[in-house]
């Protein structure tokens, strides 16, 4: 694990990112993140041995698969992010792209920090009821109080990490009950029903 570090030191570390920057994966990108993570981690299993992480710490990565989890966890229609193979996706988008280095890593000890003067705990120490009272501080743009700022930058990025890789996965897309890329034998067009929905209909 990492030194200590305090709010104000990892402050310093997330504010050198603007926080403007979107972040956001196109969908090449994702798809290439989805099937080399998934890739890695199916032959490290195979092997019987953990994945071999591209860029985070010991530490780091269980923050990485404790703050998934909350962002996703397990229900009863699907397993949690981390079951989905999210930390691992994440793992490689932020080793192949350099700009998302930085205020992840801050991020995460942003989060340490604040636990630790909290709690005087690192995060993934705390309790679920504790590490919640600090999300909800930065999980809501909107309502969150300036000083938290860096934290919601940091939260925003990492959460539209962990639904991209989420909804890429076979976990995900079962989850959403997506059905196609689906062999149909025969195609009758779109049901009377929805098309009066829509308010079309096909040109005679």
């Amino acid at each position: 694990m990492s030194e200590p570090i305090d709010r104000r030191s990892a402050l310093k570390i997330v504010a050198a990112v603007p926080l403007s920057s979107s972040f956001v994966l196109s969908p090449s990108e994702a798809d290439q993140a989805r099937r080399v993570s998934q890739t890695a981690r199916a032959a490290a299993a195979a092997n019987g041995q953990a994945y071999q992480r591209l860029f985070f710490t010991d530490h780091e990565w269980e923050t990485v698969r404790t703050l998934v989890d909350m962002i996703i966890p397990a229900d009863e229609r699907s397993g949690s992010a981390a079951d989905a193979g999210v930390p691992e996706f994440i793992d490689f988008v932020v080793s192949d792209q350099a700009n998302r280095q930085t205020p992840i890593r801050g991020g995460l000890r942003w989060l340490d920090g604040e636990c630790h003067e909290r709690f005087a705990k690192t995060f993934v120490e705390c309790t679920d009821a504790e590490r919640r009272q600090v999300l909800d501080d930065i999980a809501w743009p909107a309502r969150a109080r300036p000083e938290f700022s860096h934290g919601v930058a940091f939260f925003n990025s990492f959460r539209d990490l962990t639904a991209g890789g989420f909804w890429s996965s076979r976990t995900g897309i079962d989850d959403l009950q997506y059905t196609g890329n689906t062999y149909v034998a025969q195609w009758d067009g779109c049901p009377p029903a929805a098309l009066q929905k829509l308010g079309v209909r096909y040109s005679d």
